[in-house]
């Protein structure tokens, strides 16, 4: 899946094109909401009426992240390599370990 790239390769093309400050702020506010709601849509088979919260994470998740891409006046990477939608979790992760 990751063709001749490395992991390090995609999070620093993906760098690239998140470089504005407002841009990287909704990425990391983002992100982890849209991760977080994975997990809680699959808990919501089990539990009545939960559906809402990973619902609402990831609208507001995703909405933070095109408002940070009106900013950058760059597009999303994943519309010119849809794997892009995979590195973002890693590139916030690195981001946060300070590498990003």
């Amino acid at each position: 899946m990751l063709g001749n790239r490395t992991w390090d390769d995609w999070i620093s093309e993906y760098s690239k094109s998140h470089t504005h400050s407002v841009n990287r702020f909704c990425h990391t506010l983002g992100i982890p909401m849209i991760a977080a709601s994975v997990p809680l849509a699959a808990a919501s088979v089990f539990v009545p009426r939960l559906w809402k919260v990973p619902a609402t994470l990831f609208t507001v998740g995703w909405s933070f992240q095109f408002a940070g891409h009106a900013f950058e006046r760059k597009p999303p990477e994943f519309l010119k390599d849809w794997r892009f939608l995979f590195v973002g979790l890693r590139w916030w992760a690195a981001k946060m370990a300070g590498r990003a």
